[in-house]
């Protein structure tokens, strides 16, 4: 019975959900390294992002994501400040350091399956007069499991639960390619790009492979009168064996400290999103609102950002002369 359960489990999930066996993240713009490993380092600051998602909350064994990511520039220099607010030029960081380096680690619930991962990173950032291209590659791995708490059997003992309870560890690779410019960004990535093998026990679910994900991200800034810059946005989503998904929208920012946006996504939602900026320290909120019969049965899906930024001081960059 729990052979069947787990195939089951399998056969259903790619085929309802598509691509979201990764987790899906409504402020993806906001923190674009968690979907292209290319992005690492890319504005020359050292970043420390935490985000927290329920999604259909009040539906039981409802998705939930942790994820907590890193990244920074290996610098010779940090970049110039400029005028008498000291903004920062990142068009100053040419031949500064070409080398990013991040870190992800999240925990994601669906259903019965949890699933922990590591991602580790590497960027290379090449500058073009004032447009800068990035290459990125990424090694990742996870944990796999059932949630043995939440199966119910028919009888107080199954033989086979033993084989299927265990941890299941499977190793990837990501990959992606950004191209960054005074106000705009544009991003293709690939996830799973091994399509590793599922193999839970020693026999059956033998042939089940993650499958590869292909990103396309871009976002294009223009300003208004009174401190008003308008950022449309968009997200191209889809596998080679699942359905293209898309999140289409934009973001107004006022005085570079103050945000919200709206978006729509194809797979029958709409997101609201607002943020607000304290030196160092960025915190957004989403909420997805579905437009199917689902939004009778949850309250929505709920996603916390925050979101700390560093690199201002001279004495982080005197070790890396050496580079």
């Amino acid at each position: 019975m729990v052979r069947c359960l787990i195939i089951l489990i399998f056969l259903i999930l790619p085929r309802t959900v598509g691509s979201q066996q990764m987790p899906m993240y409504s402020q993806y713009m906001m923190n674009r390294f968690l979907l292209n490993p290319a992005v690492a380092g890319y504005d020359g600051l050292t970043t420390i992002n935490l985000t927290a998602r329920e999604q259909w909350m009040g539906l039981p064994y409802s998705p939930r994501t942790v994820a907590i990511s890193a990244d920074a520039r290996l610098l010779k220099a940090p970049p110039a400040r400029t005028g008498s607010t000291g903004i920062r030029n990142i068009t100053n960081l040419l031949r500064s350091g070409n080398v990013g380096l991040g870190t992800y680690i999240y925990n994601d619930r669906s259903g019965l399956i949890d699933r922990t991962g590591l991602q580790i990173s590497y960027a290379y950032h090449i500058w073009m007069g004032e447009t800068q291209l990035s290459f990125g590659i990424s090694l990742t791995g996870f944990q796999m499991k059932l949630d043995e708490r939440r199966i119910i059997l028919e009888e107080d003992y199954d033989p086979l639960m033993g084989k299927y309870s265990q941890a299941l560890y499977v190793p990837d690779v990501n990959s992606g390619i950004h191209l960054w410019g005074p106000s705009y960004y544009l991003g293709i990535s690939s996830t799973q790009m091994l399509q590793s093998v599922l193999k839970f026990g020693h026999d059956g679910l033998q042939d089940f492979r993650m499958e590869r994900i292909f990103y396309l991200m871009g976002g294009y800034s223009f300003k208004l009168e009174n401190n008003v810059t308008v950022e449309p946005v968009m997200l191209l989503q889809t596998g080679f064996n699942s359905s293209y998904n898309f999140d289409l929208g934009s973001k107004f920012y006022y005085s570079d400290q103050y945000w919200g946006g709206i978006s729509y996504r194809s797979v029958g939602a709409v997101v609201f999103m607002v943020g607000f900026r304290f030196e160092r320290f960025h915190m957004g909120y989403a909420y997805d609102y579905s437009l199917n019969s689902m939004s009778h049965q949850n309250f929505g899906s709920h996603e916390l950002m925050v979101n700390l930024r560093f690199g201002d001081s001279e004495r982080r960059y005197r070790w890396l002369e050496r580079y």
